[in-house]
């Protein structure tokens, strides 16, 4: 059990860093890439859906970090 949460770890982190990566400043990142009209204005809908995928990686990478823990004491 503690190899598979070992390895969900790392592949949890790995996503994690590469959704980050993806996020960048206002018109940048893959929000900016043209997805829908810039004049619609407010956040595009492929930065909101980072913005998800990304929370909830994070509670999945604490989730784990627990379970992580609780095993390997």
């Amino acid at each position: 059990m503690v190899q598979f949460l070992a390895v969900m770890q790392v592949l949890i982190v790995v996503a994690t860093i590469s959704l980050i990566l993806m996020h960048s400043g206002r018109d940048a990142g893959m929000g900016g890439m043209g997805f829908t009209p810039a004049s619609q204005g407010g956040t595009h809908i492929v930065e909101r859906n980072l913005t998800r995928l990304t929370v909830v990686l994070g509670i999945l990478f604490f989730a784990n970090s627990i379970a992580l823990f609780h095993y390997l004491h």
